[in-house]
């Protein structure tokens, strides 16, 4: 099912009244745990002068409260610790329970979410990449697509990926130019990735090192106050760099070493960590067994579906993406039947 007509369905739903109806069978379901996946919120969807990647921004300020205010009215928010603290009693988990989470660590997430989250007096997991936290520099995906969106080159050439883009005056046909780079990249070994995005950078004469105020990691300063404000912060490695795709030494490291930079700067343990890119080809049994051994107790991937809080999953829980071309009523209903009106991605067995 397109997600053309998933949107169409949830607004029917809507309109008919049906929505509470199918919440109310859909719930009949026990110890089902919906984990909300976000990235960026900003005032737009499609900011003027934005030349980054747009698909990262989850959802307006504005959706994003309205979002937040209708998972208090019927659900059950909940922590990470809390979580944790049912598995570790053997209890089961409330109806409707749901945990808000962040990826990457961006500086709206403190500039606007956070806000948005006390008000309501609710609260969000933030996981973070500790080595943009101390450099400030921009991500290096996000930094690909602005350079893409941005170079005066007239052709992309990237025979890594064995293949050449034009590039036209379009913004819109470099957004697409970059989905694809983006696509294509991703399949590679994490060192070979980097290092493209490193010859485009010196080729362009586009240093990453010059920054951008449109993408700005989060300071630790403002993640011990989120903290202290109730939020929740978890590793999301140390560099960005999808985990399987690095040699074993080096995965290992950012697996230890950002749980050992989160405890050392927040002074609180840390149990929950996701995995960067979180597909399938992100993570594997290497992974989840240096994740155990790093002494986490919980792991997020970015597979779509609702999770199943058992010990054989624990460290591949599942979660359902909020994405920008999501109206209120599609996200409700993605949250109510996130089978019917999400989309779905199968997970493998570990």
């Amino acid at each position: 099912m397109g997600a053309g007509v998933r949107a169409k369905l949830a607004k029917l739903s809507h309109v008919t009244g049906l929505m509470p109806v199918l919440g109310r069978l859909r719930m009949a379901q026990q110890d089902e745990l919906r984990i909300l996946a976000y990235h960026r919120i900003l005032d737009s969807s499609d900011p003027p002068g934005f030349n980054f990647d747009v698909e990262l921004i989850s959802a307006t300020r504005r959706d994003f409260r309205k979002q937040m205010q209708w998972v208090k009215r019927h659900f059950h928010p909940m922590r990470f610790e809390e979580v944790l603290s049912y598995m570790d009693a053997g209890r089961r988990l409330p109806p409707r329970a749901v945990l808000v989470t962040f990826d990457d660590g961006y500086d709206d997430n403190y500039h606007v979410a956070y806000p948005i989250l006390r008000e309501l007096d609710m609260s969000a997991m933030f996981f973070v990449s500790t080595g943009y936290i101390d450099s400030g520099l921009p991500y290096a995906y996000d930094w690909l697509v602005f350079m893409i969106c941005t170079t005066a080159a007239p052709m992309l050439r990237a025979p890594e990926l064995e293949r050449d883009w034009p590039l036209t005056d379009s913004l819109g046909q470099r957004r697409t130019v970059a989905n694809e780079v983006l696509s294509r990249l991703k399949s590679l070994q994490a060192v070979d990735q980097l290092a493209l995005i490193g010859r485009l950078e010196e080729e362009w004469g586009m240093p990453r090192a010059s920054g951008h105020d449109d993408c700005r990691p989060m300071t630790w300063d403002q993640l011990r106050e989120m903290r202290r404000g109730g939020m929740e912060i978890g590793s999301h490695g140390v560099n960005h760099c999808m985990l399987a795709k690095l040699p074993l030494q080096d995965m290992h490291y950012e697996v230890s070493a950002s749980k050992q930079a989160l405890e050392r700067e927040l002074e609180e343990p840390v149990h929950v960590i996701s995995y960067p890119v979180g597909g399938d080809d992100a993570f594997d049994d290497e992974v989840i067994d240096a994740v155990r051994q790093a002494g986490y107790r919980l792991g997020c991937s970015y597979v779509s579906q609702v999770a199943q809080l058992r010990p054989d999953n624990a460290y591949a829980l599942p979660r359902l993406h909020v994405e920008r071309d999501m109206d209120p009523v599609r996200v409700e209903a993605v949250i109510t039947w996130p089978e019917v009106f999400g989309f779905s991605t199968p997970q493998k067995k570990r």
